[in-house]
């Protein structure tokens, strides 16, 4: 009996433990087959089709959101329109690299994943290609946002790209650049952001101006350097971002054919996008064998062709053309005209360069094709003062001697430059010249004319540029960082130096140290600077690119003034 129980008990056991076993098996078949059912269908979703993001992200956009209306982006402590460079660079260091675009400069920053894009120095777009922006797909961005203000699209061999651009209030834009949305890929994810200041950065009143400058920065304003070479190089980049030189010249050898030109112009602009101050960009284009644009410009008449001539009309119109011209291949400064009187028969260097012998005819002349240039709204820079007329020396080559006294010159060299003043000069060039019997320094190192004759004398009180201090007659006979303090101290604003990179950090180098001394005072110094600032407003310098010159066009102008063409 026992026996037969217990084998009912074992029995009725394995039942149990087969049931139980049996269920099992059915639960995990049946997981087994809707997991990969599940599975399947996941796996089979068309292509296009791409899991929805989570609503965890528009916090993220709403934050982006708030920022902007501040003219800021994420984990960037940076204002645009606000923020200078100075500032950028303090905090974040200098940039890795500068994109140079036709808007601004672009100083990228990969390790914060930060681009900042500038103009005249001051930041007015940030980028931000921040991590969490890559969780964020185009359609929270219209669903949280709603329709953009505006829809761009962008382009190149990388990207195919949307911009949605949201107008967030009159000074600030936000835009939100993704991949172009395609059929495979319709709700793709954010690339970078950007806030862009829509309204320039307020300009201060000069005084405040040179008040918040460095003296770095107002040094280089008083500098007008030359640079090597046919197209930008690295010297060029240090003078101008480094120890940012207020003015450019080009000389022959950095001039080829227009479109090189231009190019070279273009991109000295672009490198001084990071600068407070626009630069002053010269040329030497007086007409006849001082002409310096290239391409096949139809010839303008020498000054003593049009002196025989006589006619002011005349003068003004081609004051008209040259302006346009320098105009056109994106300079702001012409020098010229020449308001000497060719008093000597022998001067190796004035000639066919002057009007006349006679200061009545210069003056006239002279002060319309000032004028016809400045109607261009480019500053034309008279010269050579006191007066070349009067040398039998090149002082390219030595220093030439006029033994005149101060009335001599009143009654001949003086005339058409005091009327030029009384017209509007707004840049009077100073001359290499030793006149002994007022000076013993040359007239661009010498008080007595700078600031007796010309500023006190003639009540002139616009911008003084030397000559080129590297000419034989200042770098032959002195120091060029001596002659350079000298010139500042005698009354110069502007010094002069278009040839040798090395003896143009001489010179800033010295001035600097000058002032540090006490040589010469930082009042001083803003004198100068602010005389610049006043004729760089006056002008609406800036630093704006220029499109391609059109030779053909330039010629027809011409052709249309010149008489019998």
């Amino acid at each position: 009996m026992n026996k037969k129980c217990r084998f009912r008990r074992q029995k009725v056991f394995k039942k149990i433990i087969f049931i139980f076993v049996s269920i099992a098996m059915i639960g995990l078949v049946y997981y087994l087959f809707f997991e990969k059912k599940d599975s399947e269908q996941t796996s089979q979703l068309p292509a296009n089709q791409e899991e929805p993001s989570s609503t965890d992200e528009v916090p993220i956009i709403d934050k982006i959101y708030s920022l902007s209306k501040k003219g800021m982006i994420l984990e960037v402590p940076f204002t645009a329109g606000e923020t200078g460079y100075e500032e950028v660079t303090k905090i974040f260091g200098t940039p890795e690299n500068m994109d140079e675009t036709s808007v601004g400069d672009y100083a990228v920053y990969p390790e914060k994943r930060v681009t900042i894009g500038y103009k005249k120095s001051i930041a007015f777009d940030l980028r931000s290609y921040a991590k969490e922006l890559e969780k964020i797909h185009y359609k929270e961005v219209l669903d949280q946002l709603g329709e953009p203000t505006d829809i761009k699209y962008y382009q190149d061999a990388k990207y195919d790209q949307i911009i949605l651009t949201y107008r967030i209030s009159d000074e600030y834009q936000l835009k939100w650049i993704l991949d172009k949305p395609t059929e495979k890929k319709p709700n793709p994810t954010v690339h970078h952001i950007s806030v862009v200041a829509t309204k320039p950065s307020k300009q201060l009143p000069i005084p405040e101006m040179v008040d918040r400058m460095s003296l770095d920065e107002k040094i280089g304003q008083m500098i007008f350097a030359g640079v090597e070479g046919t197209k930008s190089n690295g010297d060029a980049d240090r003078l101008v971002r480094e120890y940012k030189v207020g003015g450019i010249i080009l000389n022959g050898e950095n001039i080829t054919t227009p479109s090189q030109t231009v190019a070279y112009i273009n991109d000295l602009k672009a490198r001084n996008s990071i600068n407070k101050v626009p630069l002053f960009l010269g040329i030497d284009q007086e007409g006849g064998r001082i002409t310096k644009l290239p391409g096949e410009l139809q010839n303008i008449p020498t000054n003593l062709e049009i002196g025989k001539m006589n006619d002011p009309a005349f003068s003004f119109e081609l004051g008209t053309v040259l302006g346009k011209l320098v105009k056109a291949y994106g300079f702001n400064i012409n020098f010229a005209p020449v308001l000497d009187v060719n008093s000597n028969p022998d001067n190796p260097v004035i000639g066919d360069r002057s009007f006349s012998a006679n200061p009545d005819v210069v003056s006239t002349l002279g002060i319309q094709t000032m004028k016809g240039i400045q109607s261009e709204n480019i500053i034309a820079s008279v010269k050579h003062f006191p007066g070349h007329g009067d040398t039998s020396v090149d002082s390219h080559l030595e220093l030439p001697t006029v033994n005149k006294s101060r009335t001599q010159l009143e009654e001949l060299e003086l005339i058409p430059f005091k009327r030029a003043i009384d017209e509007g000069a707004d840049m009077v060039m100073v001359a290499h010249i030793l006149l002994p019997k007022l000076d013993d320094y040359p007239s661009s190192m010498s008080k007595v004319i700078m600031t007796d004759f010309l500023r006190e004398g003639l009540g002139y009180d616009g911008v003084i540029i030397t000559d080129d201090m590297t000419m034989e007659a200042i770098a032959g006979n002195f120091d060029l960082g001596d002659a350079a303090i000298r010139s500042i101290k005698a009354g110069s604003d502007i010094v002069m130096v278009a040839h040798d990179y090395d003896k143009m950090i001489h010179v800033i180098e010295e001035m600097r140290k000058a002032v540090e001394k006490g040589e010469i005072s930082e009042e001083r110094i803003n004198e100068s600077v602010t005389r610049i600032l006043q004729l760089k407003e006056k002008y609406r310098i800036e630093d704006s690119r220029v499109g391609k010159v059109n030779v053909d066009t330039l010629n027809q102008m011409i052709g249309t003034v010149l008489p019998n063409s």
